[in-house]
């Protein structure tokens, strides 16, 4: 992989909602040079199977090894909550989830934690067992909200029906006096006016953003791999199509970015058909 301080670091999501990762990868570590892919063509995550989801990262991990990343944030909760462990095992590339980050980060503001986030991640319980390992006293409610995603990625933040909408999913949360609540997929981010709006005043929100991007620099200072040279150019890749991509990601980045499109499934059967002439 040549030198490793140099090679860029690998960030992905379903859309739009790991760029409030990539900002605060901006933010904390300037000198680090950034692939960025979003699956907007099989977009959202949260309804799909724990199968497909594997499936999935598998093909982005393979695609981001070739482009020789030397570690990559899974920017979406719902990948870290089913595929983590498993991919772990099978690439070499060092892989950063969401959720022990983000439960860390919980569990030092309050006890009564809400999690808003998708099915799939809701389902896996995969917040409510880290907050749990870290303090067994607190107490969660979780609630899934399959249609948030949906409207940022058609950029409908402002709409009074997703006001209507987030009042529904917190309210239940709301009545059972939660001093914290987690973002618990990374689009929500981009809704928190929207929240702050609705929530008591004394309820701390958490994005596990940035506490993923802490637990980056602090993998980076253990391996030795902080870039000590300038930093190339965000590279921005999705599987469905770049001007929508590029459009809706110029209201969160402040520029226009060059997006590039790359087919995932062609990517892998060229892979397999090089393997297998290998061997």
């Amino acid at each position: 992989m040549g030198n490793q301080q140099q090679s860029p670091i690998g960030i992905f999501d379903s859309g739009l909602g790991g760029i409030t990762v990539l900002r605060a990868l901006y933010h904390q570590l300037p000198q680090e040079s950034i692939i960025y892919f979003a699956d907007t063509d099989r977009l959202p995550y949260g309804n799909r199977s724990p199968e497909e989801l594997i499936q999935f990262v598998r093909e982005i991990l393979t695609w981001m090894e070739a482009q020789g990343v030397k570690m990559v944030v899974m920017a979406c909760n719902t990948c870290s909550a089913v595929a983590l462990d498993i991919i772990r095992s099978e690439f070499n590339t060092p892989v950063l989830g969401l959720i022990l980050p983000g439960a860390r980060g919980a569990v030092r503001q309050g006890k009564r934690i809400g999690l808003i986030a998708t099915q799939a991640t809701v389902s896996s319980n995969a917040y409510k067992n880290a907050i749990l390992e870290v303090n067994a006293a607190a107490e969660v409610w979780q609630v899934a909200c399959p249609e948030f995603v949906p409207l940022i990625e058609s950029n409908r933040i402002n709409d009074p029906h997703t006001k209507r909408v987030a009042q529904k999913y917190l309210q239940p949360l709301i009545d059972q006096d939660i001093d914290t609540l987690i973002f618990g997929c990374t689009h929500y981010r981009h809704l928190s006016g929207v929240f702050k709006s609705i929530l008591p005043s004394h309820v701390v929100c958490i994005d596990p953003a940035e506490h993923v991007v802490t637990a980056t620099e602090q993998e980076l200072e253990l391996m030795g791999w902080k870039n000590t040279a300038p930093p190339m150019p965000t590279r921005f890749a999705v599987s469905g199509c770049p001007e929508q991509f590029a459009q809706l990601s110029q209201r969160w980045l402040g520029y226009m970015p060059t997006v590039e499109q790359v087919a995932l499934q062609d990517f892998m059967t060229a892979e397999i058909s090089v393997s297998a002439t290998r061997e």
